[in-house]
């Protein structure tokens, strides 16, 4: 493999991209079988993630590696606070509570960040490079999939101070390229990259209760039946369905 970190991240992380996109729930998402009750859940938990994330991110802006990837324009906490809004009421924030996977989540960021805070990177990476590309689709499933009011419940997937998103990805990867790192942090910031991966998939496990009650047990069984023996109706160039990781 290049000892670009962008490309070492894209192929470092291929075996776990592929498990997301098999996670029972994005195959429901891709199928546009979105239901309001884990949704909500679902960006509830992030919002807890994106907030030590983007906490621990503006902490170490002076770093001398992490501020060459300090880009604010890609944080999520204000426009989660505005979908919560919606899908809770003005009472939101007594509304939601870190369960346990997210939880743990945040401990990983918040851990990372005393003792090897570059695997921030990781973090960083599979999340909001996944938001502008993958999530661009997962934005209009959401609006049809909950019947949506036009313009209403989508403000995590909507970057108003990136004016275009695939130039903005160029400029975040040749920023990775340009981190002068040692092969030895080039490791632990690609196995950091597949923890993320693996946390976030337990987010997404933890959700599908609500879904199943809601949907029925047989009808999500269906939904998800046979997945990995078919081809993924993930556009590749769209990016990651799991809004995780791009592939373009």
């Amino acid at each position: 493999m290049s000892g670009k970190l962008a490309t070492r991240l894209r192929e470092g992380t291929k075996q776990s991209h592929s498990l997301a996109e098999n996670a029972d729930f994005i195959q429901c998402f891709l199928k546009g079988v979105v239901e309001k009750t884990s949704y909500r859940q679902l960006l509830g938990n992030f919002y807890f993630v994106y907030t030590a994330l983007e906490d621990q991110l503006t902490q170490h802006q002076n770093h001398p590696l992490l501020s060459q990837l300090y880009f604010p324009e890609l944080y999520r906490q204000q426009s989660l606070a505005t979908d919560l809004s919606y899908y809770w009421g003005p009472q939101w924030q007594t509304a939601i509570t870190p369960s346990d996977a997210t939880q743990r989540y945040v401990d990983r960021i918040n851990d990372i960040a005393i003792a090897d805070p570059i695997l921030l990177v990781a973090h960083s990476y599979t999340r909001y490079l996944g938001d502008l590309s993958g999530g661009q689709l997962l934005k209009k499933l959401a609006q049809r999939g909950m019947s949506l009011p036009q313009g209403q419940g989508i403000a995590f997937y909507e970057f108003d101070d990136i004016q275009t998103p695939k130039a903005f990805k160029v400029t975040y990867r040749q920023s990775l390229d340009s981190l002068h790192l040692d092969e030895a942090t080039i490791t632990r910031i690609v196995d950091e990259a597949n923890l993320a991966f693996k946390l976030n998939m337990e987010l997404f496990k933890e959700v599908e209760g609500n879904l199943i009650q809601a949907i029925g047990q047989m009808i999500f069984s269906h939904l998800t039946r046979s997945r990995r023996n078919r081809q993924s109706p993930w556009p590749t160039e769209l990016g990651d369905p799991t809004a995780l990781q791009p592939q373009d």
